[in-house]
């Protein structure tokens, strides 16, 4: 188990994409990570984009992001809604500023040009928002992940298994 000790921070809303949400959290925890969903509320179940309920520990404003390790932000609809909660902004500015690992999947990216931290860095997404990626200053691959020091990203839910090991492998300090 690789990553004992550490703690791992989701954030959650409605329509997530299913895969993009629970596989990491899974691989986290079965590599020894402590992983805690936040969302608008805490105690809430949301539902993902095919049912998969998801609750929420705790509400964004009760993160205090200083004691996590790192952050995953998935995909589906749901970035769309978190980007617009200023908790959210200030969590993925934190984990910014502090270099911890970021790890985004799919349209997740939105929620990282919302924070404004994407200029001048190489990223990875959907191929539906590259050009919100780049118009963010990023530049943009086509690939199944791209690591950009902390900065984890992927495109879509077949690229999960490359994705996570990639984010674990960050988390490690590797």
């Amino acid at each position: 188990m690789k990553l004992v000790g550490k703690k791992v921070l989701s954030f959650v809303h409605e329509d997530f994409e299913d895969l993009e949400l629970w596989y990491p959290i899974h691989r986290l925890r079965e590599e020894g990570a402590i992983v805690d969903l936040a969302g608008e509320d805490a105690g809430y179940t949301y539902k993902g984009k095919y049912g998969v309920p998801a609750k929420s520990d705790y509400a964004f404003q009760d993160i205090d992001p200083s004691v996590y390790d790192a952050l995953l932000v998935p995909g589906g609809w749901a970035p769309d809604k978190l980007r617009r909660f200023k908790e959210v902004i200030d969590i993925v500015q934190h984990m910014e500023e502090k270099k911890k690992p970021i790890g985004q999947i799919c349209h997740a990216g939105w929620v990282l040009i919302s924070a404004k931290i994407l200029n001048g860095k190489t990223v990875t997404s959907t191929p539906g928002i590259r050009d919100d990626m780049e118009n963010a200053g990023a530049k943009w691959l086509d690939e199944a992940v791209v690591v950009d020091g902390h900065l984890i990203s992927s495109r879509r839910p077949p690229d999960l298994p490359d994705y996570m090991k990639a984010f674990i492998e960050v988390c490690e300090g590797k």
